[in-house]
């Protein structure tokens, strides 16, 4: 059985972080992964090793991490890999790979127009109204 395990910073703030738990639920529910975990890279839990281990004790034999940041920067490069096979090394026969993150799609895009238009509608909508 495959795992999905999405990772993203992690932050001292608990709404920046229940963004992942979010991610994770709608994932959950339109996606065919019969496993979606979440963790956080550092400052919060549940950590690298805390998901990855979550999967496993779900049943995977395999866990595809998907950093959940826009570009990959050293924390997609090193530290994400390094902290993913030190969980895994605990699971001998567990195998695992990590996606790129979100980068350049133009899904993306489509979200950042949509948030865009979305923000000069509620600025106009006011000022629209005024005689």
């Amino acid at each position: 059985m495959r795992a999905l395990l999405l990772v993203d910073h992690g932050s001292r703030r608990g709404e920046a972080n229940a963004v992942l738990v979010q991610v994770a639920d709608i994932i959950r529910r339109q996606s065919d992964f019969s496993v979606v975990h979440y963790a956080h890279m550092e400052i919060a839990e549940p950590t690298i090793a805390q998901g990855f281990n979550a999967c496993v004790a779900d049943g995977a034999c395999e866990v595809i991490v998907h950093p959940y940041f826009l570009a990959p920067g050293s924390h997609y490069n090193e530290d994400i890999p390094r902290l993913v096979a030190e969980a895994a090394a605990n699971h001998p026969g567990v195998r695992w790979t990590i996606t790129e993150p979100l980068g350049i799609h133009h899904k993306l895009c489509e979200v950042v127009l949509e948030r865009a238009e979305a923000a000069i509608e509620r600025a106009a909508g006011p000022r629209a109204r005024r005689p």
